[in-house]
């Protein structure tokens, strides 16, 4: 059985969230985050700076850490819905997934995006490239 890309995102995901609730991620923040049963782990936009709030800096980066894993589960089964049925990854979405991740790097180069998001997204780009170069027919 080949593994898909969709399948490759969606193991990129699990990981990614299962990392968030480590004691070498944000495991102290996901305790305290447990004690109310994962409801109501912010302040919301009473948070928010413009509004004279103060930030909890460390409990936003575990929710969007823990929360972008999962956002990429979905992400996943959907390209390999696409693959299983078209059999190919429309170009226009390799493209904007090499540019959200270009972004992903530029803002955090130390990061999953460059050492396993942006060898996937190389990867994914050279098949298509490779699919979409023209035969050469010579008889």
């Amino acid at each position: 059985m080949q593994i898909s890309n969709g399948v490759i995102i969606i193991i990129t995901g699990v990981c990614h969230s299962t990392l968030g609730i480590t004691p070498y991620a944000f495991g102290n923040q996901f305790y305290s985050f447990c004690k109310t049963y994962l409801f109501k782990i912010s302040e919301g936009l009473f948070e928010f700076p413009l509004l004279n709030g103060q930030m909890n800096y460390e409990n936003f980066a575990a929710f969007w850490f823990f929360y972008f894993g999962l956002l990429l589960i979905p992400l996943g089964l959907l390209v390999h819905y696409i693959e299983a049925t078209l059999h190919k990854i429309p170009t226009s979405f390799v493209w904007s997934y090499l540019f959200v991740i270009a972004i992903g790097i530029y803002m955090i180069p130390f990061s999953g995006m460059t050492f396993i998001m942006l060898p996937h997204a190389l990867y994914m780009l050279y098949i298509k490239l490779k699919t979409n170069r023209p035969q050469n027919s010579i008889q």
